[in-house]
């Protein structure tokens, strides 16, 4: 095998659309627009993309302080206006209001307790302002020579200091992207690149006071090769700042209590192997409790998911959350009534259900102290939003084939006190959408390894016929593609691909952000690329021996982003069992992309050659034997086209057949312009038509 590193870049990022390959699909493309297929299809993607009429009406409301009741912006049919409506909790009593008039829109965490002062920011500084007369005091001046910005700032309790963070991006590189304003001559914008195992932010932290005077830097130590912060506030007075800081490769996590002026206190730290904190921020950020004198605190230091109850002191006081399951998610503390309430699903990945045990520690016994508070007869998705006292919720429950339902909700008991969005006419219309429940499958594929997958059929579905399969792709740490929620793994657009004769399937492997496991999560370290590659490859195997109806001999797969990755990867190291592949805005050259991500899961080059050497699908180009599609973007600020277009050069050199989409001026979520996403869509729909026959066979 061949190592490709630094591939030198024809000038595709110059052409507006660029097909590479055989010319088949342009010719065929016309006639495809011929067809009957594609009326349908595309009224059923404008529905989903433009019309947004799968999109599920949300719940908004502000809870009163007291949780007597909740406030809720309505139109008045009246005078159509908005007002303010009250409801309380308790009864059926509905109070109205207008809305406050005159509020500052840049008002929240940026006013002062005491509600006379706010921070703004202008020209790239900090000011505040006195809300009764109006002037404003300059918090920040930096240097014109250097790119500095300033972020996160919070004022102390006493209102009279504030704590923010410096972003210091002098010495990060800069990217050249053409800006779209003459076609003849366009504009070129440079974009700060922190490029895997080059240089990054630099990060300090600062304390002023509201009349802009004496600034302070805290004394936080700061490696040569950077570091990143996470949780930064005041830790309970004006005179101390909690930091949580983590190392630039995120396998090193500490809290430090820094004293104005003075000292620095480490109260919490733990280290890891592979990473301490993922991509995602599960465990970032601590909670206090007890006044402050205690805090609960996230890691995955005992191979789980598991939440900490830990001293001001820097003493570990309890585990509160003992077993053989992770924390999906924090949900809320109730210091009252002594409850630490959690996401968790013990027993399925695919899951999210609300749990609760003791805020004390007694759940560490053994004695079954864990215990549900979602219903045990609702599978699915469970999200709540917390009344101050933790008495009440706005619970919202989903799954991948029925909208979101959002109740009012006593949490003693679960006592449903009142509907609040039902989603009924989406409700209704999915009923001619859904012609089967989506199947959700565990795939055994050897060596005590179960992964998720779930599986839409064709409306059509004969189980005595073989039907083509069609995999959606991620692969990677950070995201989930099995999940039983609504609007999750693009579902709607794989709806419209089943019903034209394709099984769609996706499978979460080892690396995935399942809830299995610090071991699950970590076993992709080092390498983003071929565990998933073998490991989708023998579920595509297992699916199709537990199933008959699965067809082998017509496979195809597709993945955005990481997913487009693992997508090359199939199509490159499994060709005989890849029959097809659409990679979208891929990153087949890992160490260019970027440090904050990659360096996580891979380090650099320098530390871990072999690891990029055997993750780089560019090093595998030559064993593409089916048909490819790569789309992308022109204007990409995430994997750039450059990433790309080094494959593109690569499978030139080798004579390889594929195709090339690249959408002018549009960024990794591929939806600048109108109509960009339903394109996007009915490329690859009609590649896919074109390539790999669809329907029973």
């Amino acid at each position: 095998m061949a190592r490709h590193t630094n591939v030198a870049c024809t000038p595709v990022s110059r052409v507006i659309f660029l097909l590479i390959g055989m010319g088949q699909l342009l010719v065929q493309a016309e006639d495809l627009g011929n067809s009957s297929w594609q009326k349908e299809t595309t009224s059923r993607l404008k529905a989903i993309y433009e019309r947004g009429e799968f999109r599920a009406k949300t719940f908004q409301a502000e809870w009163l302080s007291d949780s007597s009741g909740y406030t809720i912006q309505e139109l008045d049919p009246q005078t159509d206006k908005m007002i303010s409506a009250t409801y309380k909790v308790r009864s059926e009593d509905r109070t109205e209001s207008n809305p406050e008039e005159g509020t500052d829109t840049k008002r929240g965490s940026l006013v002062s307790l005491d509600g006379s002062r706010v921070i703004e920011f202008n020209d790239r500084n900090l000011f505040a302002r006195d809300l009764a007369s109006g002037q404003r005091v300059q918090l920040t001046k930096h240097s014109s020579e250097k790119d500095i910005d300033y972020r996160n700032p919070l004022w102390s309790p006493d209102g009279r200091r504030v704590v923010f963070v410096e972003s210091d991006a002098t010495l990060v590189r800069q990217r050249p992207v053409l800006v779209p304003d003459d076609p003849s001559y366009p504009g070129v914008q440079n974009n700060r690149f922190a490029r895997v195992g080059e240089e990054i932010e630099k990060l300090r932290i600062g304390v002023v006071d509201f009349k802009g005077s004496n600034l302070q830097w805290l004394s936080i130590d700061a490696p040569e090769d950077g570091y990143y912060l996470g949780q930064v506030e005041w830790a309970g007075s004006a005179n101390e700042v909690l930091v949580e800081k983590m190392s630039r490769f995120r396998d090193k996590r500490e809290f430090l209590l820094a004293t104005i002026g003075g000292d620095v206190k480490q109260i919490f730290h733990e280290s890891n192997d592979a990473w301490a904190e993922s991509s995602q921020g599960k465990n970032s950020g601590l909670t206090w409790i007890r006044g402050g004198q205690a805090f609960v605190v996230v890691s995955e230091k005992d191979g789980w998911r598991h939440a900490f109850l830990w001293s001001r002191e820097g003493k570990e006081l309890a585990l509160l959350t003992p077993g053989d399951y992770d924390i999906i998610d924090r949900a809320a503390i109730d210091e009252a009534g002594a409850w630490y309430y959690f996401y968790a699903s013990p027993d399925n990945g695919t899951q999210k259900y609300l749990y609760r045990v003791p805020l004390n520690g007694s759940g560490t016994d053994g004695s079954g102290k864990l215990e549900r508070i979602t219903p045990p007869d609702q599978p699915g998705t469970h999200d709540y939003r917390f009344s101050p006292d933790a008495k009440w919720a706005f619970h919202t429950y989903s799954t991948l084939d029925s909208p979101p339902v959002v109740e009012l909700v006593e949490l003693a008991g679960h006592r449903v006190v009142r509907m609040l969005e039902g989603n009924h006419e989406l409700r209704e219309r999915m009923k001619g959408v859904v012609s089967h429940p989506t199947d959700f499958i565990q795939l055994d594929i050897g060596e005590g390894v179960t992964m998720d997958a779930w599986m839409i059929k064709p409306k059509d579905f004969d189980p005595s016929k073989k039907y083509p399969v069609f995999i959606y792709v991620y692969g990677e740490p950070h995201a989930q593609t099995v999940l039983n929620e609504w609007g999750a793994a693009q579902i709607d657009f794989h709806r419209v691909v089943a019903d034209l004769g394709y099984l769609v399937v996706s499978i979460d492997n080892r690396g995935t952000p399942a809830p299995k496991g610090a071991a699950w999560r970590r076993k992709i370290f080092g390498s983003l690329g071929p565990l998933s590659t073998e490991e989708q490859e023998a579920g595509l195997k297992e699916l199709a021996r537990m199933h008959p109806y699965v067809d082998l001999s017509r496979v195809g797969i597709w993945g955005w982003s990481g997913g487009g990755s693992n997508t090359l990867n199939a199509m490159f190291r499994k060709p005989d069992s890849y029959h097809v592949g659409i990679a979208v805005v891929p990153k087949p050259q890992p160490h260019l992309y970027n440090a904050w991500f990659q360096e996580i899961f891979m380090r650099t080059r320098d530390v871990n050659p072999d690891g990029y050497e055997q993750a780089a699908a560019i090093n595998y180009a030559d064993g593409l034997k089916g048909k490819l599609l790569i789309i992308t973007g022109s204007g990409e600020t995430n994997t750039h086209i450059q990433i790309i277009e080094g494959l593109v050069d690569r499978l030139v050199e080798l004579g390889k057949a594929f195709d090339y989409m690249v959408y002018p001026n549009r960024d990794h979520g591929l939806r600048e312009g109108a109509g960009t996403l339903v394109h996007v869509r009915m490329l690859i729909i009609r590649y896919l038509l074109e390539h790999l026959p669809p329907g029973p066979r």
